[in-house]
């Protein structure tokens, strides 16, 4: 057996503030996905039972199968509204390309940067077939 070297505790404030930052992003990040889920369950849940009823026993008007479907549907136009609400970098993200949202210190970038970075064909070295094979 070998013994193994003790390590050394975090400090008891840097612990508890370490463990604080952690799970507040952790109860966040669950509340988020909470709504998320909520929001698809709410919108979503309705079709599907009367779906299966609908495949059962043909009962449902189509008016009404025709709302249930549209309340789906609204369900993903609450997506880009939810996200920027409770997520930063989703936020910062949206607002580097869409005018609407960006800031104005921040510079709008162009689109030979945004084709370049996208297609990796910055300054490479150069390569021969000996050095790929």
């Amino acid at each position: 057996q070998v013994p193994c070297a003790p390590s050394q505790p975090l400090a008891g404030s840097e612990s508890r503030r370490f463990t604080n930052k952690h799970s507040k992003k952790a109860l966040k990040a669950s509340l988020t996905l909470g709504i998320l889920l909520g929001m698809f369950f709410v919108a979503w849940l309705p079709f599907f039972v009367t779906n299966v009823a609908q495949a059962v026993c043909d009962c449902v008007p189509a008016g009404f199968f025709d709302v249930l479907t549209w309340l789906g549907y609204c369900n993903s136009t609450m997506n880009p509204i939810i996200y920027p609400l409770f997520m930063r970098d989703f936020k910062r993200a949206m607002g580097k390309f869409l005018p609407c949202c960006r800031r104005p210190a921040e510079p709008r970038p162009s689109a030979i940067s945004l084709s370049m970075r996208n297609s990796n064909s910055g300054p490479r070295a150069a390569t021969s077939l000996k050095n790929v094979l």
